[in-house]
């Protein structure tokens, strides 16, 4: 491999680590402010179906966490999945985050139950969790779909997080997350050449 080559590599993977790292500092800091400071009084920003100030929400739930317990069970597989999302181009990060903010939230917003108020980074997670795992199927790439079948075998556990089989989990936003990342890959697949 030449000089230049790992330059590039080098530099490629601190964009990476700079986008997914300022992602987890911004919303720890946030957390432990809210956490420890504010009593929580945040949370009160995020989705709240069907109610007009409930609509912000939308922008606000990805970075807002109902404890440390809850973003610790976000941290990894938004790093994991996220990463996996930005291998190929860091544009993808954004396009599918974007797609899936917008499709989680606005599933949270238009089916959530009344009176809850919706939190969390998981409706991302999940929306990376259906991009990664369609993805190759779009392509109709073999490299695509070998790296499917991987994030498959890594995190297919994730599917069973869409059905409400849990009290005080936003099914709803693991479900409309995930097919808003189906959507981004979807989407990206047209405009993209298979590898």
């Amino acid at each position: 491999m030449r000089n230049d080559d790992r330059k590039a590599i080098a530099r490629e993977l601190r964009n990476h680590t700079l986008i997914l790292g300022g992602f987890i500092i911004c919303i720890w800091l946030l957390e432990i402010v809210d956490s420890f400071v504010l009593g929580n009084a945040l949370n009160v920003f995020g989705i709240r179906p069907r109610s007009i100030s409930g609509l912000r929400g939308i922008l606000f739930a990805p970075f807002l966490h109902g404890g440390l317990g809850h973003l610790m069970a976000n941290t990894i597989p938004f790093l994991v999945l996220g990463w996996f999302v930005m291998l190929r181009e860091v544009s993808d990060f954004f396009i599918v985050s974007l797609i899936t903010i917008l499709a989680s939230g606005l599933g949270v917003w238009l089916f959530g139950s009344p009176n809850s108020i919706h939190i969390g980074a998981s409706g991302l997670i999940f929306g990376y969790f259906g991009f990664l795992l369609l993805r190759g199927y779009f392509e109709r790439s073999a490299v695509g779909i070998a790296f499917s079948l991987l994030v498959g075998t890594l995190y297919g556990s994730l599917i069973w997080g869409v059905l409400p089989v849990s009290n005080g989990i936003s099914w709803e936003g693991h479900l409309f997350g995930f097919l808003g990342g189906v959507l981004a890959a979807r989407l990206l697949a047209r405009r993209k050449k298979p590898i």
